[in-house]
């Protein structure tokens, strides 16, 4: 049982690049609790070939978005395994309706939200240069070529995919921004919305630990070995 003496039913949020999925696997590693990934789940559900999983394939195969209550039913259906877990959603709900419609089946305690500015994440995800030929890859931050844009080994010039450009980039925050903004307004209001902000991971992270101590217990040993 959560230190409350129930079960925690909990939410992370954060932009791409924020560190949430680095918040996240430290928060299942040092607390009793399920995460629950969309993400993962989609693909799951597409490799098995489940209903649902044909369904949003046909969404993403044509580039669009899948829609509120295919994710809403998605998610929904996995919480049902869980109702003797406490648990922590991530990349659900992202859209108000989907927040709404999570609403009616199960109260959400707490809402973590990663705050990382925007030209930090925008630093970290367009600093990826990779040499077409080679597929070697630098990263301006951790292991930079030794001449700007150019590959050590063969002279040749880097390049950068599509997804790490700088407009791609910018395109992707703005876009989670304006869909999420409705979403944190809406936890905010019901008081549930705890805001983390920072530029480090490993300095935003002793936040969040300290906060979730209050709320669900720690792993032991112990609970690792039962299963």
């Amino acid at each position: 049982m959560g230190a409350s003496g129930r079960l925690l039913r909990a939410v992370i949020m954060g932009a791409p690049g924020s560190g949430k999925g680095t918040v996240s696997s430290r928060i299942t590693k040092h607390f009793e609790l399920k995460h629950l990934s969309s993400g993962d789940l989609l693909r799951q559900n597409m490799l098995q070939g489940t209903e649902i999983g044909v369904l949003a394939k046909t969404f993403i195969d044509q580039g669009k978005l899948i829609p509120d209550d295919v994710m809403t039913r998605l998610a929904l259906h996995e919480l049902k395994n869980l109702t003797q877990c406490s648990w922590l959603l991530d990349g659900f709900p992202r859209t108000l309706p989907q927040a709404e419609a999570l609403d009616k089946t199960y109260q959400i305690d707490t809402v973590i939200n990663l705050n990382v500015p925007f030209e930090v994440i925008k630093q970290r995800l367009t600093a990826r240069w990779i040499h077409p030929a080679s597929g070697r890859v630098y990263n301006i931050e951790f292991n930079p070529p030794k001449t700007v844009g150019i590959d050590d080994l063969t002279g040749e010039p880097l390049i950068q995919r599509e997804d790490d450009k700088p407009e791609t980039v910018i395109k992707r925050l703005k876009a989670y921004e304006a869909q999420t903004e409705p979403v944190l307004q809406y936890y905010q209001k019901k008081g549930v919305l705890e805001t983390f902000s920072g530029t480090e991971t490993n300095k935003i992270w002793p936040h969040v630990y300290s906060f979730l101590l209050t709320k669900v217990p720690e792993t032991t040993q112990k609970a690792s070995v039962t299963p």
